[in-house]
């Protein structure tokens, strides 16, 4: 069967198979009308099933239950030679994970767009399988700061990610090279912020350069899209507006945002290199005022819970420097940079709170004291997690030594721009988001995992499939599956398996890296990596 991830429990399979065909059905309980949609759509398309509407018993049907004694996101899913097919989850986002092991089943032609084999029968193995998911934050951050990812490509992501039953959709869409989403109360954030000049090719002691204007955003019609097609397939997308620091395209866009005192912010452009840009905000009521207007806005647009602020990299040299920051670090009565940037963090944690949110932020955010209400993604490593954990408050576990999936794969001459550490498939699949240190009370607070893409040396959509695939397959199978302690992991197995998933991959058209190492036109030969020998901390 080589589904991934791996289910909790398969019965079977029996002799003989379930067979759907041009004359297999489609029913659905209330509250399942999405993957009803989705199975027409997708599965119904690509094998030539139009899967008309049929009744609750009868025979060569699908049919999707509802089952309260479930939990939400967990399924049962059973084949019978003369049933059909039965899917039962504990609510609307269990039935379509069950819909997704279906897929699987099917074989590598359920991932096309149109059917390879029209009029054919189509079988799966007589069996059961009982699922459910080990986390219920299963994420994946993408950066389309650095290159933007057009929506086309965005949406070809939630697929990708709804196909491994990853269920959050980071969405980094600001950053000092670019600004990525339109905001109608400040159009030049968009006219001015979303666009540079050129481009550094490779990592920024690179001497190559892409000279040629760079950049793209999404309209607000655009983001509802995603929105809604995330939502139909179960995924909560979270944004991330960076703050305080990360932040030059905005004040190219908008001078008055950043440290006028100390820097000529007028002069300032979207910037054109990699790295931690040293233009942060200024502490200032009118750059609160103005980052509530954009958060207003985006409100609107995303329904998720959580809301991502960033956090991350404020470099204070323009605060220390600047006489309004030192005066507001005075009247606040705050010790020093540290608790002026814990106060700006906990503006926003009120104003979110206050309007039903939660403010969530990269680990830097415990730097001056803990916003109260804050959540932390926890990337420098496991200890902020532990931190933040042992504190009361909510974690998702993504730490950079182990699904940072910009750091290379191999080692080897071949790879393409190779950044950090070597973190091979293996690695990946042996990677434990919950620390031993946490008790079993603190390990409550993991509300699970997340694996990071940022793109400053991939330039297109095939690389970033590089670089994710087949990496995700196996971060995945963490998220989702209860599995034993790392080192008792059955990787041998899970290659096994891989073996039928890199068919599916190959249907779906996703450039991964090969077992054997990077095609030819997957390599970079001569641009410059930054890679990092030996194994990374277990920080």
């Amino acid at each position: 069967m080589d589904l991934i991830p791996a289910p909790r429990a398969v019965t079977g399979p029996a002799a003989g198979d379930t067979v759907l065909d041009e004359a297999t059905a489609l029913w659905g309980a209330p509250g399942t009308e999405g993957t009803q949609r989705w199975l027409r759509s997708v599965l119904g398309a690509a094998l030539g099933l139009p899967l008309p509407s049929g009744e609750e018993d009868g025979a060569n049907t699908v049919r999707l239950r509802l089952d309260a004694g479930l939990e939400p996101e967990a399924y049962r899913l059973v084949t019978s030679a003369d049933r059909g097919v039965e899917i039962t989850g504990g609510g609307a986002a269990g039935v379509f994970w069950g819909a997704q092991t279906l897929r699987q089943l099917l074989g590598p032609d359920a991932f096309r767009r149109a059917p390879v084999r029209p009029g054919g029968r189509h079988t799966v193995p007589r069996l059961s399988v009982e699922d459910g998911p080990r986390f219920p934050w299963r994420g994946l951050m993408l950066d389309v700061a650095r290159h933007f990812t057009p929506k086309e490509g965005v949406l070809r992501y939630l697929d990708l990610l709804a196909a491994h039953k990853l269920n959050v959709f980071h969405f980094h869409l600001t950053d000092d090279q670019g600004w990525r989403v339109q905001i109608k109360k400040y159009p030049k954030l968009t006219e001015v912020g979303a666009w540079r000049s050129r481009t550094k090719f490779g990592h920024r002691a690179s001497p190559l350069w892409e000279e040629k204007p760079h950049g793209g955003f999404y309209t607000q019609d655009d983001i509802r899209e995603i929105v809604a097609y995330a939502a139909e397939r179960h995924i909560s997308v979270v944004p991330e507006i960076d703050i305080p620091g990360h932040s030059q395209a905005a004040i190219a866009a908008y001078p008055e945002l950043g440290n006028s005192d100390v820097v000529d912010t007028a002069a300032l452009s979207v910037w054109d290199n990699w790295g931690i840009s040293e233009n942060v905000l200024a502490p200032t009521d009118n750059t609160l005022r103005f980052y509530e207007g954009v958060f207003e806005e985006l409100l609107e647009l995303f329904p998720s819970t959580f809301f991502h602020v960033g956090g991350d990299e404020c470099l204070k040299d323009q605060w220390k420097r600047s006489p309004a920051a030192q005066a507001r670090i005075e009247e606040l009565g705050v010790a020093d940079e540290d608790g002026l940037q814990a106060w700006f963090i906990g503006h926003f944690d009120n104003w979110l709170s206050a309007r039903g949110r939660r403010l969530i932020g990269w680990d830097e955010i415990l730097e001056g004291g803990l916003a109260a209400g804050a959540a932390v993604s926890s990337w420098r490593g496991y200890q902020g997690g532990i931190t933040a954990a042992r504190a009361g408050h909510d974690v998702v576990m993504c730490p950079e030594q182990q699904v940072y999936l910009d750091h290379r794969q191999h080692g080897g001459e071949d790879e393409p721009v190779p950044i950090g550490y070597v973190r091979t498939l293996e690695d990946v699949y042996r990677f434990e988001p919950v620390p031993p240190e946490l008790s079993p009370e603190e390990a409550r607070h993991v509300l699970g995992t997340q694996a990071n893409v940022w793109t400053e040396v991939m330039e297109d959509q095939a690389r970033v499939d590089y670089q994710v695939f087949p990496r995700l397959a196996a971060f995945a199978e963490v998220a989702w599956s209860t599995l034993p302690a790392p080192a008792e992991r059955d990787f041998a197995g899970f290659e096994r398996r891989m073996g039928a998933h890199y068919a599916r991959l190959d249907a779906l058209g996703v450039a991964y890296r090969p077992p054997t190492g990077p095609r030819p036109w997957q390599r970079r030969p001569g641009v410059l990596g930054r890679p990092i020998e030996g194994a990374p901390p277990n920080a």
